[in-house]
């Protein structure tokens, strides 16, 4: 369950707002729970996305600078060794 949360909206906005919310069968409370969370998915999508080209566009010098050792500091392990559902 979420928690409740209040906004102030000009008369206006309120009325167009519960028309568009009517046209699409949702409450007030749904469509701007809909608007909100499709704006949050939105914003993260975008940061991984830029998160994945930065990655990508310096991915040699990540290499040149860490090498191979993903897990610096543990002892050096075949992969053989360690079981299929470690995570």
């Amino acid at each position: 369950m979420g928690k409740q949360t209040n906004i102030r909206l000009d008369d206006e906005v309120r009325a167009a707002a519960e028309e568009r919310a009517k046209r699409r069968g949702l409450s007030l409370q749904g469509y701007v729970a809909d608007l909100i969370e499709a704006d949050v998915n939105q914003s993260r999508a975008a940061f991984m996305a830029g998160a994945a080209a930065f990655l990508a566009a310096y991915a040699e010098e990540f290499e040149a600078e860490a090498g191979e050792d993903r897990y610096p500091g543990l002892p050096e392990q075949s992969a053989e060794a360690a079981p299929r559902d470690a995570a």
